[in-house]
């Protein structure tokens, strides 16, 4: 039996989840907890794997203290999406991945609390040339 892949949205908006999730200090244990679920549950959402009902994102929305939109922020359209799939170069899908992980999420947030725009720049090409070295 072929099994089939999780829907492009499905998985934005699992993603959407996580990222809210891991930003208020959740666990998935304790959202699942919240919404009768167990963690399991809530990680097939997180992953898109299974599909979140309208009336499941409202109070995930609520409990995460979000509105329904924040979920659809970012969504790319349809032709922009199916253009992506074509197209393995502008495949962005490993920095979602990425982005909804722990340390993504961390480094994120450490990032964008650095104001001055020379410091920024000076953690980018850190990063670059770390990335860089680890790669050779």
């Amino acid at each position: 039996m072929i099994k089939k892949a999780p829907n492009p949205i499905d998985q934005h908006v699992g993603s959407r989840v996580r990222i809210r999730r891991v930003l208020t200090g959740m666990s998935q244990e304790k959202l699942g907890e919240a919404l009768g679920l167990t963690f399991q549950q809530v990680q097939k959402y997180e992953k898109g794997t299974n599909r979140i009902g309208a009336s499941r994102l409202q109070h995930i929305a609520s409990i995460l203290g979000v509105t329904i939109s924040f979920f659809f922020e970012g969504l790319p359209s349809e032709s922009s999406a199916v253009r992506a799939q074509a197209m393995d170069e502008s495949d962005t899908s490993h920095v979602i991945e990425f982005l909804s992980t722990t340390e993504g999420l961390q480094l994120n947030k450490a990032f964008a609390r650095i104001k001055d725009p020379k410091v920024r720049r000076r953690v980018v090409d850190l990063v670059s040339t770390l990335s860089n070295e680890t790669a050779a």
